[in-house]
């Protein structure tokens, strides 16, 4: 059952420049006051609050469905406090592994989640949450007239990436490596939301994202579908820090984002299933 949403968090987006630093500064939301759920469950949550502030560090892909789980969990825990930071998740397991204070760490694919896991930054095992697909993001109306991968290879066309140390980028070179096709992008990106800005602002022609991605900017920009056998799945993992500072709100967190509530909330911005 999806809990009602009682206000509206604005979060503030930096758009980054091309090729960035992996450790660049992450988006930090305003604090939310928020609730949880069973531990570790995918039933429904149970009524035991919990308190406490819990840092989440998310994937930039999911600031607008983790916004709306926050708002969700707030209205079960109104004891408890979540503030987010959202970049690539390159850039969040680095800052974690410098020290920066944070309980939970979301991120947009297993291979960066293994290095949180690898330096014991993880508490227990990290849970896949949500699945994702590439879709071909174009200017709306699609002017350019893209309708494939292959498209992305045309000269003239000014075709921007997410960085190969970011999730992104290394989604979008696994689906070009199986399409057989070969792009000079005119710049790669620090995350996905930078790519999809650069499209919206006609700077570029044409960037590869998600497609919770295109689906959020209801219309800026128009995706165009990437067939299955050359499309990539990508997994969104979610693990409790081995530092976090209040453990048990964190454990709750998480357990929301996997219960039945929170994966309304997830499906509601497009994501599949776990």
């Amino acid at each position: 059952m999806v809990l009602a949403m009682r206000r509206t968090v604005l979060v503030g987006l930096a758009l980054l420049a091309a090729c960035g630093d992996a450790a660049a500064p992450a988006i930090t939301a305003p604090a939310i006051t928020a609730p949880a759920t069973t531990a570790g469950a995918t039933t429904a949550p149970v009524t035991t609050a919990v308190s406490g502030t819990i840092r989440v560090f998310a994937a930039s892909s999911l600031t607008g469905a983790f916004t709306a789980l926050g708002e969700a969990f707030r209205t079960a825990n109104p004891g408890a406090t979540v503030t987010f930071s959202f970049a690539a998740s390159s850039a969040l397991v680095a800052q974690l592994g410098e020290g920066a204070p944070g309980d939970v760490f979301a991120s947009a694919d297993e291979a960066t989640m293994a290095k949180l896991v690898d330096a014991k930054g993880a508490a227990g095992t990290p849970v896949v949450f949500a699945t994702n697909r590439l879709q071909i993001a174009v200017g709306p109306g699609n002017p350019k007239g893209v309708t494939a991968l292959a498209d992305l290879a045309r000269p003239g066309l000014a075709v921007v990436l997410c960085a190969p140390q970011v999730p992104c980028g290394r989604y979008a070179a696994e689906a070009l490596t199986t399409a057989g096709v070969a792009v000079t992008p005119k710049s790669l990106e620090e995350n996905v939301r930078a790519v999809l800005t650069k499209v919206q602002l006609g700077e570029a022609d044409a960037g590869i994202v998600y497609e919770t991605d295109v689906r959020a900017t209801d219309g800026k920009v128009t995706g165009v579908a990437i067939p299955a056998d050359r499309n990539v799945v990508a997994r969104y993992p979610i693990v409790v820090t081995a530092g976090a500072r209040a453990p048990d709100a964190a454990r709750a967190f998480v357990a929301f984002t996997t219960s039945s509530a929170g994966q309304a909330v997830l499906a509601r911005f497009g994501f599949g299933a776990p």
